[in-house]
């Protein structure tokens, strides 16, 4: 029997499972609330339940166009003649109580006038002047909606620990509520380490590259809706890396590094956390992303993410980007996942839990497919800019041929 690569198992590395637990353990939502307007506060999450202090709908309305009346006029059988004596409109409610044989013309969510509990569609009446007939195929009470069937006063209409979306924004003004307490910011501090680093716009020297993990890292803290301290670049020494995570320990609610968390002997991050801070773990079991490190550093909890751009980003999203939420005070932070057939075949080894990247897309059947980018590189960042989802396949699994079920994990999904 072919055994794993060493590249693909360690038995000191966590599982995947195993990391996200102890990450989830050691994480506080963060204290301090504030006051903001309501369209200032798209993206927070909320510090208290929201409960209404009225009823939608505020009256009975009409779920129709058509004609209102009093139940107890509706023929058994036969027919019934009524008298047309107004009009309710929305935001125009007729005022005068309709009496026995009356009725009003009514639209769609206009009040109920006084005396009615009943509305006939408008195509279930013949009318001639200000007379309508109606059928005897009715039933009192239909087509209103009653005071406070969507919502009662006093009902909670969003609960703490939710991130406020359009609708909830949309959904808050139709109450009337113009502000709302929600958690403070979470400040992060990121850097990257490495000699060979340069930023956008400078020239590259030999060796030398471009520093994309911090711009990757940017765009998905954006997206999260972080206060964020970008200290830049942090050269290869143990005196500059401590002075920085320091730094960022005194100003931060989490810290991100990219770089320096592996085994060479340039980097320092890992051995500096080890000196200054705590480490819970530094391994996990996974491709890409398997040299991610855990740890605190005074009250900041601390991520080191591997350097290679696509293990940046997917540790980012699977460990980084969950803990964050709960950190934010979100009570709801598990990923969107499901099966679909794949129509490449995927080449893995056993041993490590993958995230590979592919392109989920319709078919011509209309059916959910996925496919994958091509090559899958730590270093290919390309391959995450063609995908918009993880393929995931398990620790166990082998290589997969073309039409396999794979489980994947939406790019829209992650924020």
């Amino acid at each position: 029997m072919k055994m794993p690569s060493c590249d693909d198992y360690e038995p000191n590395s966590l599982t995947v499972e195993d990391a996200l637990q102890r990450i989830d353990q050691d994480l506080q939502p963060v204290r301090g609330e504030e006051q903001l307007a309501l369209r200032s506060a798209l993206g927070r999450v909320l510090a208290a339940d929201v409960l209404s202090h009225i009823n939608v709908p505020g009256h009975d309305n009409s779920a129709m166009d058509g004609y209102a009346l009093r139940g107890t006029d509706l023929p058994s059988e036969g027919q019934a003649q009524l008298t047309v004596v107004g009009t309710s409109l929305a935001g125009q409610p007729y005022t005068e109580t309709i009496q026995a044989g009356q009725c009003a013309r009514i639209f769609t969510g206009a009040v109920m006038p006084n005396g009615t509990d009943t509305v006939i569609m408008q195509e279930h009446v013949e009318r001639q002047a200000d007379l309508i007939t109606i059928a005897a195929n009715h039933k009192k009470g239909q087509h209103v909606r009653p005071i406070g069937e969507d919502i009662a006063v006093g009902q909670p209409v969003l609960q703490a620990g939710q991130r406020l979306r359009p609708a909830d924004i949309g959904l808050l003004a139709s109450l009337g509520i113009p502000e709302l307490t929600v958690k403070r910011n979470l400040r992060v501090a990121f850097f990257s380490t490495g000699d060979e680093l340069r930023s956008v716009g400078e020239a590259l020297q030999p060796g030398q590259i471009y520093d994309s993990n911090r711009y990757t890292l940017h765009g998905m803290l954006t997206r999260l809706g972080v206060e964020m301290v970008d200290m830049g670049r942090v050269r290869d020494t143990a005196e500059e890396v401590e002075n920085a995570l320091l730094s960022a320990a005194g100003c931060s609610d989490a810290i991100i590094t990219s770089g320096g968390v592996s085994v060479g002997e340039a980097d320092y991050v890992t051995d500096t956390l080890r000196r200054i801070g705590e480490m819970n773990f530094w391994k996990v079991a996974m491709k890409p992303g398997k040299p991610l490190t855990f740890g605190k550093i005074q009250p900041a909890v601390f991520f080191g993410l591997p350097g290679n751009p696509v293990s940046a980003m997917v540790t980012f999203y699977q460990f980084v980007q969950p803990a964050l939420r709960r950190m934010m005070g979100e009570n709801q932070v598990t990923p969107v996942r499901f099966t679909v057939p794949c129509l490449s075949p995927l080449k893995k080894t056993p041993g490590r839990l993958e995230f590979q990247r592919g392109l989920l897309e319709n078919d011509e059947q209309g059916r959910l497919v996925v496919r994958s980018t091509g090559k899958q590189g730590s270093g290919i960042l390309r391959s995450m800019s063609q995908a918009n989802c993880f393929i995931i396949l398990p620790r166990d699994c082998g290589h997969l041929e073309a039409g396999s079920d794979v489980l994947v994990e939406p790019f829209d999904g992650l924020i």
